[in-house]
């Protein structure tokens, strides 16, 4: 393959544009916001996680509570009851004792009940400080993603703007080339390497490595315009530049 040398020199600028887009494109998959996000997002998991926690509970104890309640409320009911009989006509003696003696049952029933109620509340009354504080910690959470979110995308957008500006003057170096150089170029960079180097002594741009002496002298002795390429890495190498 033949091409003049100033358009050899050409591939040149294209790899090293070609260069700063890669360093974008990890620049972009490397931002550190990737990993803060993340850590954000599993943040508000756990946290999500711990309110439906809590609140799950704090639901059973209220349920729990009302049920005692109820279960007092029967039993003054049925105390209120009893002391009216205890205290009316025509009760036997018989009748009274029983009356006394579920009094007292009651009145002992009403005490276990009244002492789980506080207890109860008091673990109710926890649970309420643990719901306050893990909704806390998921407002916090969220806003943390929030942060994290902005910076991601305001750091994306200033690597859209280098990597447009890229492009563009790729695209001006490509409409430069001839479709064979050019072709050439683009599988040896779609192999991941770099395409195209200058040669500088007995070194290649491309990897860097230094050449073999009878290579270069084969090298050298060709036309200008001939395309040569790199004996270690296979890249364009680019004579006189």
């Amino acid at each position: 393959m033949k091409a003049d040398p100033t358009v050899q020199a050409t591939l040149l600028q294209l790899a090293e544009v070609d260069a700063e887009i890669g360093r974008i494109d990890h620049q972009r998959r490397t931002l550190p916001e990737h990993q803060q996000l993340a850590d954000a997002e599993q943040r508000v998991g756990q946290a999500r996680d711990a309110v439906v926690r809590a609140e799950t509970r704090a639901g059973d104890l209220d349920r729990d509570i009302a049920r005692i309640e109820r279960d007092v409320d029967g039993v003054r009911t049925r105390t209120e009851k009893d002391k009216s009989l205890l205290a009316g006509s025509g009760v036997g003696a018989k009748q009274a004792t029983e009356l006394q003696h579920e009094l007292d049952t009651l009145a002992r029933r009403q005490g276990v009940l009244e002492d789980e109620q506080l207890g109860v509340m008091e673990e109710r009354e926890a649970v309420g400080t643990e719901l306050e504080h893990a909704r806390a910690e998921l407002a916090e959470a969220e806003t943390a993603v929030t942060a994290v979110t902005e910076r991601r995308d305001a750091a994306d957008g200033d690597l859209d703007i280098s990597r447009a500006g890229r492009d563009r003057a790729r695209g001006e170096l490509v409409a430069a080339l001839p479709d064979e150089l050019l072709a050439d170029y683009e599988r040896l960079r779609a192999s991941g390497r770099v395409a195209a180097g200058a040669l500088r002594e007995m070194r290649c741009g491309a990897c860097r490595l230094e050449l073999d002496r009878t290579f270069l002298s084969q090298v050298r002795g060709k036309p200008a315009d001939d395309v040569v390429h790199c004996e270690e890495c296979g890249a364009i190498l680019v004579r006189g530049a």
